[in-house]
């Protein structure tokens, strides 16, 4: 019975995946089941305990999730530079734009239910986690109108562009 809860879960978790292929409807399920058996000796007490994690993919790239990249370096060009490779990973970008103060390092925000997608993105382009962070009052962009996630990128990612993109 437990195999069969487990193999159930797995194909639920995989079904629902598939009905949702937008980066912010990713889910994460695990599934734990203890089973205990006792006899009636009081010397022993036999136990069979079974873990089973069951995790879908992440956040994948999604033409609907519209990415705005913003250069806050000293280099020309690392907007466009980082918008074309995000596009050919397979996000939606718009026309990359500067931003509106020069920074060290970069940083990314996103719209309400766009951590995911976030995250996934910060991941590909090599920024802490820790520069995730949502919308707010201290974004330095001067619009951010239609974008689900503004990547704001800094002396630290103009580093990383070979020579021979710039």
């Amino acid at each position: 019975m437990l195999v069969v809860a487990v193999g159930l879960g797995a194909y639920l978790v995989t079904l629902g995946a598939g009905r949702h292929p937008s980066a912010s409807a990713t889910t994460t399920t695990t599934t734990t089941t203890t089973t205990t058996t006792s006899t009636t000796s009081p010397r022993t007490s036999p136990k069979s305990t079974s873990t089973t994690t069951t995790t879908a993919p992440g956040a994948q790239p999604s033409t609907s999730v519209k990415v705005l990249v913003a250069n806050a370096s000293q280099t020309n060009g690392i907007a466009t530079y980082y918008s074309g490779k995000l596009a050919a990973a397979g996000w939606g970008t718009l026309t990359p734009v500067t931003a509106t103060t020069a920074l060290a390092t970069s940083s990314l925000y996103y719209a309400t239910g766009e951590q995911r997608a976030a995250r996934a993105i910060a991941v590909a382009l090599g920024i802490s986690p820790s520069a995730v962070q949502p919308f707010g009052p201290v974004v330095p962009v001067a619009n951010t109108a239609g974008a689900d996630v503004v990547v704001v990128a800094g002396d630290d990612l103009a580093s990383k562009v070979p020579a021979s993109a710039g």
